[in-house]
This record gives structure tokens, sequence and C-alpha cells, in this order.
């Protein structure tokens, strides 16, 4: 009987670290699937944001310079005169601009000719007057233009917001899933512990009841 209780003394240690390594095995390989999960995440928010990046940029520009949402607000006059003036003179001397206005003005020309009124007052002021009606139709075009370039970028912009707070819910998610994984594993742990001394209490317990005081008091010469 003394036999069999050591015995199941050892088998109670054997055991608990058996218990112990399997636990901790399957705790790390919780962890490491929630790793490759986490990077899997980032990687594809990273991959997103690359593909969004350009029409960002178009939008909002490079570190606020450039981009279509500061041109609308060059020629609407939200960035002081001289950046208005300016926009309405790259406007005015661009290619597009100046052939339109030439065109205009011969098709002017020819309708004043053949009607026998070249040198006439009405065609004079019809000149005068078509530049600058023509700037206004171009200027209120370019900023339409724009509007498109910059709702562009404000629809990639939010899609990465979204997917920002969507990755960030989930890694946060495979954090704490990280964390719970280590606690059972502890938790394990420390009922195996448990377990353990229960039965090696028990055990130890089983020796002593097993021992022969009686006999071994006579073997040793002493009373019990």
């Amino acid at each position: 009987m003394v036999v069999a209780a050591a015995i199941g003394v050892g088998g109670s240690i054997l055991s608990n670290r058996s218990a112990n390594k399997a636990a901790g095995r399957a705790a790390d390989a919780q962890n490491a699937a929630d790793a490759r999960a986490i990077a899997e995440q980032q990687r594809q928010f990273d991959a997103l944001q690359a593909l969004m990046k350009p029409y960002v940029q178009a939008s909002a520009g490079v570190n606020g310079v450039g981009g279509s949402l500061q041109a609308q607000q060059n020629l609407l006059g939200l960035n002081g005169n001289a950046a208005q003036q300016a926009a309405y003179d790259q406007i005015q001397n661009s290619a597009g601009f100046q052939s339109q206005l030439q065109l205009g003005q011969n098709a002017m020309l020819q309708n004043a000719a053949a009607t026998g009124g070249l040198r006439g007052g009405n065609t004079q002021a019809a000149m005068a007057q078509f530049a600058p009606a023509l700037l206004n139709q171009v200027i209120a075009s370019q900023y339409q233009n724009l509007g498109g370039i910059t709702a562009l970028g404000q629809n990639a912009a939010a899609m990465q917001g979204n997917a920002g707070m969507d990755s960030a819910n989930a890694i946060g998610g495979l954090y704490q899933s990280q964390g719970a994984n280590t606690a059972g594993y502890q938790l394990a742990r420390g009922q195996n512990a448990q377990d353990m001394i229960g039965s090696i209490s028990g055990a130890l317990g089983g020796i002593v009841g097993g021992i022969d005081f009686a006999n071994l008091g006579k073997y040793m010469g002493v009373d019990f």
C-alpha cells in the first residue's frame, strides 16, 4: 500500500507537468495564430492606404500644399486676394482659355463682317464683354471640375477612416484574445497545481495510514 501511494505521488507530479506543458503549447499556438491575424489586418490596411493615397493627395495635396481643395479655395479667395488673382491669371494665360478666346473673337468678327457691322459700336462692345464673360465661364467650369477631384479625395479619406476603425477594432479584439489565452494558461497551471497538491496530500495520507506502527516500534525498540 505504501508503494502504491508513493507511485501515486510520482504520478501526480508527472501529470501536473504534462498538463502544464499541454496548456502552454495550446496558449502559444493560439497566441501565434492571433499574431498572424494582427499582421494580416495591418497588411490589408497598409495596402488600402497605398491604393487611396493618390486620390487623397490629389484632393488635399501633400502636407496641405497643392491639391484640388486648395485650388478651389484660391478661386473663391479664401486664401487671400493674391492667391485668387494668381489663380485667375493662371486660367486666363492658359492655352485652353486663349484658344477659346481667339475662336470666339474670330467668330464675332466674321459675323460682323458678314452683316456689315465690323466697325460698329455694337461689335466693339461685344468684343470687350466677351473676354470677361468667357473668363467667368471657365472659372466656374474649373471650380466644378476641381470639386469632382475633391469629392474623390473625401470619399477615399472616409474609406480610409472606416477601414482604420475596423482594423483597430479587429486588432484590439485579437490583443484581448492573446491576453485571455495567457490568463487561461496561468489559471490552468494554478488549477493543475491545486489538483496535484490534493492528490499528493491524499497519497501521503495513504502512506501514513499504511504504516504498521506497532511492528515498526518493536523493530526500532520504541513504543508508539
